[in-house]
């Protein structure tokens, strides 16, 4: 017990190091050189050791109390900062999937209703130049012409580069989601939302974690996010946390997205390997085969709806 609580209390250390700690220290470098030379000497590093020398503790009687106090203050402020880019990434994530987008106050609420309004006209804009890449393809087939489909592949990848169902969500990150809970509700009338959690208590240890490192890659994404708009914030004093902001917010992004692909066919995978399963240990027949009318039997069952499925047991399964 003693070794297991030494191993916890490391990683605990570590990840409050790496989470916490470092990006705060590397945000309080920032401010205290944007405080030291603001936009005047943007770029002058001998004003800024300088300065830093001058934070030193005076030689003498309890100087290395005084260090040790200093570098203490610090390391508490730095995980402190970071707690608030965390706090703050959260609602840069709610922001990013935009799941309750309808219900956001009036500003945001029309920004994000004209960004779907886009999102689907490029959709319908590029699904009409694969269909007629799809048409013109059939016909140099019909008449012998050799094709590779080089172009079709390309014009069907502008199509789900988009999103890869209709658009709902004002961006990629939320439709990627939500196309997720639309297939399962087409294909199998399952309700992602009511069956999840009782999928989850299923699935074995190594998809557990997979899942689980996936979601924590996302999370970091989004509070890199949040450190790019502290470090915005520093270009009202000095203007290189402009491009500092920009660098950062561009690598949350590209991390963001490559995330939330992993995690949304993860969890899309997760369904159709282990609903079967689960429609057998909820007592629903099946033979382990996911269908839609197991899909839909699992999903009443969850919603407490079980005289449904005793209404519609003579019909038969599609």
């Amino acid at each position: 017990m003693g070794g297991l609580l030494t191993e916890l209390g490391k990683r605990l250390a570590e990840r409050w190091l790496t989470l916490l700690v470092l990006p705060g220290a590397l945000f309080l470098a920032a401010a205290f050189t944007a405080r030291t030379l603001g936009h005047a000497h943007a770029l002058d590093l001998d004003l800024l050791v300088r300065e830093v020398q001058a934070w030193r503790p005076t030689p003498g009687a309890g100087a290395g109390v005084r260090l040790t106090v200093l570098l203490l203050l610090l390391t508490l402020l730095a995980a402190a900062l970071g707690i608030v880019a965390q706090t703050l990434g959260s609602f840069v994530e709610r922001l990013w999937f935009a799941a309750d987008w309808p219900l956001w106050p009036w500003p945001l609420r029309s920004l994000a209703d004209w960004r779907v309004s886009k999102r689907q006209q490029r959709r319908a804009e590029a699904e009409a130049a694969y269909e007629r890449e799809r048409l013109r393809v059939g016909e140099s087939l019909a008449v012998g012409n050799a094709e590779r489909g080089a172009n079709l592949r390309s014009a069907r990848l502008v199509v789900v580069r988009v999103s890869q169902e209709e658009p709902h969500r004002p961006t990629w990150s939320g439709d990627r989601m939500h196309a997720v809970t639309l297939r399962l509700a087409r294909d199998l009338d399952l309700d992602l939302a009511t069956v999840w959690p009782a999928l989850w208590q299923l699935l074995p240890d190594a998809s557990r974690q997979q899942i689980e490192s996936t979601r924590e890659s996302l999370s970091r994404a989004t509070t890199l996010a949040a450190w790019a708009i502290l470090y915005a914030l520093l270009a009202v004093w000095w203007w290189p946390g402009l491009p500092l902001a920009v660098a950062t917010f561009i690598t949350a992004q590209l991390r963001l997205r490559s995330a939330t692909d992993a995690y949304a066919a993860l969890v899309e995978a997760s369904v159709h390997l282990y609903t079967g399963e689960l429609a057998e240990r909820l007592g629903i027949s099946g033979n382990g085969i996911l269908s839609r009318r197991t899909g839909w039997e699992v999903t009443c069952l969850l919603q407490g709806r079980r005289h449904l499925i005793d209404l519609t047991a003579h019909e038969p399964q599609p």
